[in-house]
């Protein structure tokens, strides 16, 4: 892309740090956010495109206790999703030791609106209330219906057996990290729904649902984030510190297959396109002339534009 960029916009009454497609919404594009206030009510947003593609419509607005930390949309029901929330509580380890604020997650079900974008309220179908410590996130298996849900805290990788009609959620298995170690976040396996890659420490584990057992690894990759290609087995994209992305084959996890350059800041986030696998986007920390900054990536070379949006984040997308 040359020139100047134009794109739409959507604003929230709170900051946020989490959005999710709603992947189950077939006939719209459709996503679900939610809000990070210390003070406020949060809220979470289902925002919609609309049908001349022009404008984001807020199809439903909900509130929901405390800070929103990890957001996920359920990829078969489109009136569900998960969070990750801060419970304004703090978690005790041995005795009348405190080390932080507890977190919690949860099952949620967005009513049927009927025309109404602020009522009636949200449903907690379950609390997912297993963890001992902070909990990261939450994962879908993103490739079809599936009765599981896997979730992280910085000790524990647990697997859920998960009953939405019956509002009924247990834990099926669990492992811990073990000692002098931390989880902070994960990806499942598309094509295979008893693998999970964790990011741990400064490296990603593979993990075999079966067993609850480490399967593999890749070592010393400093991983902010991880995604699976949803097109091709074996494919893992990571987002590094300084090394910006690497994509991997993890039949050959000993050194990346590509690494995309262009990065002078660290890379958080980073994410396959669902439909084609050649482009992928990343959010990047930026600390000087902050923007929107898209690359596209080719074989002859990169393109680049850049937005003159007050952000302090950007995204890149190569292709």
């Amino acid at each position: 892309m040359q020139g100047g960029t134009t794109g739409i916009g959507y604003g929230l009454k709170y900051q946020a740090r989490c959005i999710s497609d709603v992947k189950a919404d077939t006939d719209h594009t459709s996503f679900i956010t939610g809000t990070l206030s210390l003070k406020e009510e949060n809220e979470v947003h289902l925002i919609r495109l609309s049908n001349g593609g022009t404008e984001l419509v807020c199809e439903g607005l909900f509130s929901h206790p405390n800070e929103i930390w990890d957001l996920a949309s359920c990829p078969f029901d489109p009136r569900l999703f998960t969070t990750v929330f801060s419970t304004g509580e703090w978690r005790l380890k041995w005795i009348h030791i405190l080390i932080g604020e507890s977190y919690g997650a949860a099952v949620w079900k967005i009513p049927e609106l009927y025309g109404q974008s602020n009522s009636p309220q949200l449903e907690q179908l379950v609390s997912l209330d297993a963890h001992t410590s902070k909990v990261k996130c939450v994962l879908w298996w993103p490739s079809g219906k599936l009765d599981k849900l896997i979730s992280f805290d910085e000790e524990n990788l647990l697997l859920w057996s998960l009953d939405s009609s019956s509002k009924n959620a247990q834990v099926q298995s669990e492992e811990n990290v073990g000692m002098l170690h931390s989880f902070s976040g994960g990806a499942w396996d598309p094509h295979d729904r008893n693998s999970v890659a964790a990011t741990c420490d400064s490296s990603v584990q593979f993990w075999d649902l079966r067993t609850m057992k480490k399967t593999n690894s890749i070592e010393h990759a400093h991983v902010h984030n991880i995604d699976y290609s949803k097109k091709k087995q074996n494919i893992l994209v990571t987002a590094e510190d300084e090394a910006g992305i690497h994509i991997w084959d993890l039949r050959m996890p000993n050194v990346p297959v590509r690494e995309l350059p262009g990065h002078a800041h660290w890379t958080w986030t980073v994410q396959f396109n669902p439909e084609y696998d050649e482009l992928i986007l990343d959010l990047l920390g930026a600390l000087v002339n902050p923007g929107f900054l898209l690359h596209c990536h080719t074989m002859g070379g990169i393109q680049s534009a850049e937005s003159n949006l007050p952000l302090r984040e950007r995204l890149i997308i190569h292709n």
